[in-house]
C-alpha cells in the first residue's frame, strides 16, 4: 500500500507496534523444554489482548497463529505440540498480523539457550545484512539492486541465500506489490521502490542451500541442500531517505 493519510499512519503504526511487541515477547518466552505450540499459544494470547489476527491464519489457513521453524527447516514452520524446543536450537519465529484493516510483518532467528552449534554468526550476518538492506531503500531505488546488496554480504560473510524466498509489499493485504523483494539479483525486475509505499523487507542466509522446498505437510520448508537459515524482517515505510522501520520495536537487533 502507499499512505497518503493520517489515518493509515496511525493504523500501520499500530498493528506493527503489535506484531513487533509480539515477536520480541514471545523470543522472550522460549526456554528449552517448551513445544513450539506452548510459544505459539503465548503469542496468540498478546495478539488477541491486542484486538489483531494472525495474517497466516486468516490469509492462508495456516495452523497457528506463528510461524515458528527450529532448525533445518527454513520457513513456515507449523508451532505443533511435537515440536519440543531444545538447547542450542536454531529458532525462527515469523509474526504478521491484521488490525483494523491493516497488516504488518517481522520476524527473526536466535539461538535459544547455549550456542553448543556454532550458529550466532549465522544469525548475526542475518541481521546485519537486514540493516544495510534496509538502509539503502529509498525512493526511486531499483528492488533487484536490494537483492544484489543482500546476496554480495551474504557472500562477503561466508554464507548464502535462499533465492526463492522474498520480501513483499504490505498493508491492505498480507502480501502485496512489489511481490518479489528476493535476497538475490533478478536483472529481469526493473521494479523500484516508491515513497510512502509500505514493504516487508527480509533476509534468508544460508549456510549450504539455495533453494527451500517444501515438505510432506504443505507448509513447511527446507532448503535443498540442508544446512540451516537465519531469517530476520521489518515492516516499513520508503521514504526519498531514511526509511521509517515500523517494527523497530521488536528488537532484533539489540
Amino acid at each position: 500500500m502507499s499512505i497518503t493519510t493520517q489515518a493509515e499512519w496511525i493504523g500501520m503504526k499500530k498493528v506493527s507496534e503489535a506484531v513487533a511487541l509480539t515477536l520480541k515477547e514471545m523470543q522472550a518466552f522460549a526456554r528449552p523444554g517448551m513445544t513450539a505450540r506452548e510459544v505459539d499459544e503465548y503469542g496468540g494470547t498478546i495478539l488477541r489482548d491486542l484486538g489483531a489476527r494472525p495474517a497466516p491464519k486468516l490469509s492462508y489457513g495456516f495452523p497457528g497463529w506463528t510461524c515458528i521453524s527450529v532448525n533445518h527447516e527454513v520457513a513456515h514452520g507449523i508451532p505443533s505440540a511435537e515440536k519440543k524446543l531444545k538447547e542450542g536450537d536454531l529458532v525462527n519465529i515469523d509474526v504478521s498480523a491484521e488490525l483494523n484493516g491493516f497488516w504488518a510483518d517481522n520476524g527473526g532467528s536466535f539461538v535459544l539457550g547455549q550456542d553448543f552449534r556454532n550458529h550466532q554468526p549465522l544469525v548475526d550476518a542475518s541481521k546485519a545484512i537486514l540493516q544495510k538492506a534496509i538502509l539503502s531503500v529509498k525512493d526511486g531505488v531499483r528492488i533487484a539492486e536490494v537483492g544484489r546488496l543482500i546476496e554480495k554480504e551474504a557472500r562477503k560473510a561466508g554464507f548464502r541465500v535462499i533465492r526463492n524466498l522474498a520480501g513483499h509489499g504490505i498493508g491492505r493485504k498480507l502480501h502485496e506489490a512489489p511481490h518479489e523483494i528476493l535476497n538475490c539479483y533478478d536483472r529481469t525486475n526493473y521494479g523500484r521502490f516508491r515513497k510512502n509505499s509500505v514493504v516487508a523487507i527480509e533476509t534468508f542466509i544460508s549456510t549450504h542451500s539455495d533453494y527451500a522446498n517444501e515438505t510432506k505437510d504443505g507448509w513447511t520448508l527446507i532448503g535443498d541442500r540442508g544446512g540451516y537459515v537465519a531469517q530476520h524482517e521489518h515492516t516499513l515505510v520508503v521514504t526519498d531517505g531514511k526509511p521509517v522501520i515500523l517494527t523497530e520495536g521488536n528488537g532484533i537487533w539489540n
